[in-house]
């Protein structure tokens, strides 16, 4: 399967190294950090992944993709008291090689070998 999946979090941080941060002034909590808490989790994971500026791409069995997307989402978890995942799917049993085997065949559609 593979999985696009994007996390936002929101309020004030819930790590209180964070909050202490805030309140002194630093920007310690910006969205940036949060997404690089997340993708690193992503790429520690070993699976097969891609990053763009709106969406994170996994592919993997059902099992280690959402234990990678729930760790990522507490990664990001941690600056702020909310969090907003979008997530979105491709499941096809037996297949493995989609993210970029997909590109590849749109490439080829469009006569890009």
């Amino acid at each position: 399967m593979i999985v696009a999946f994007s996390i936002q979090p929101t309020g004030e941080p819930s790590d209180p190294t964070l909050r202490r941060a805030l309140q002194e002034g630093s920007d310690s909590a910006s969205v940036h950090d949060a997404v690089a808490a997340a993708v690193r989790i992503v790429r520690d994971s070993g699976l097969p992944h891609r990053t763009s500026s709106m969406f994170t791409e996994i592919e993997g069995e059902w099992d280690e993709v959402m234990d990678v997307v729930r760790r990522a989402t507490e990664a990001a978890g941690c600056y702020g008291s909310r969090v907003s995942l979008v997530l979105k799917a491709d499941i096809r049993p037996g297949r493995s090689g989609e993210l970029d085997g997909k590109i590849e065949r749109m490439e080829k559609a469009l006569g890009r070998d």
